[in-house]
């Protein structure tokens, strides 16, 4: 069995782990800093329009080590491409970094993004020097265009965000994979480890996830099987599953039986 792993990589930054996780609905900061620990995940998003950015006032900031985790400030609550790019920009002003994810919500009750409005604020966001992943719906032609305009990754929802329904277009998904070569994160949608590791198996480079942890009865427990899932999911990837058939297929080689 090969020993070498493979990392994945995001802008200027490596990462071993392929889960990246959020930090909104747990019920206090306490449980949100042991359920990141216990995932393994070196990425953390934050929704920057609802956290206290004063690290002199009790934030989630105060909770995680910044040398130890990468933060990845997201434009949750953006509606126009005007306010996400500001909002990147305050992420910046505080210290959060330049690998942003950007998100412009084009419906209120799907939270569907405006794919239009996303290329658009990616495509200002790199010129003033971000690392973009945007959030998208999955979409290859757009997904594309996320790259050719420069996007550090792509991020196609796997169903809407915080459904929790799994893969609902995993060919979609697949096409992707085929036509970009920048990193694809399955982002929003994924509800427990099972399909977590489906999505690793499809072959995606990572998975972002907030409500199925947080939303959990048993965070911490659900953080655990996250994080084997994820790991599995790409292991099994990466061994190269069987074809499937239609008839059986003798386990056991026909050569050679013994006459009885």
């Amino acid at each position: 069995m090969s020993t070498e792993k493979e990392f994945m990589k995001i802008g200027d930054k490596t990462f071993h782990s392929r889960l990246i996780v959020g930090t909104g609905k747990y019920k206090d900061f306490d449980e949100t800093r042991q359920a990141i620990e216990i995932s393994g995940a070196e990425m953390v998003t934050l929704a920057v329009r609802r956290i206290e950015l004063d690290k002199n006032k009790d934030s989630i900031l105060n909770h995680l080590d910044p040398q130890k985790y990468t933060f990845l400030p997201n434009t949750a609550g953006c509606y126009t491409v005007k306010d996400a790019v500001m909002t990147c920009e305050l992420a910046r002003e505080a210290g959060l970094g330049n690998i942003v994810k950007v998100e412009v919500i084009g419906d209120e009750k799907t939270l569907f993004p405006d794919n239009e409005a996303t290329l658009e604020a990616s495509k200002l966001l790199i010129k003033d020097g971000f690392h973009v992943l945007p959030y998208c719906t999955d979409d290859v032609i757009l997904c594309k265009k996320l790259e050719d305009a420069g996007c550090s990754a792509v991020m196609p929802l796997a169903a809407p965000i915080g459904s929790g329904l799994g893969i609902r277009n995993p060919y979609n998904i697949k096409l992707i994979l085929e036509a970009v070569s920048c990193p694809v994160i399955i982002d929003a949608g994924v509800g427990t480890a099972s399909d977590a590791s489906r999505a690793m198996e499809l072959g995606v480079d990572g998975i972002l996830m907030n409500t199925a942890i947080a939303g959990a009865k048993d965070p911490l427990k659900m953080s655990m099987a996250m994080k084997m899932a994820v790991e599995s999911g790409r292991m099994a990837y990466e061994a190269g599953r069987i074809p499937k058939k239609l008839y059986a297929s003798a386990s056991s080689p026909m050569d050679g039986l013994i006459d009885l």
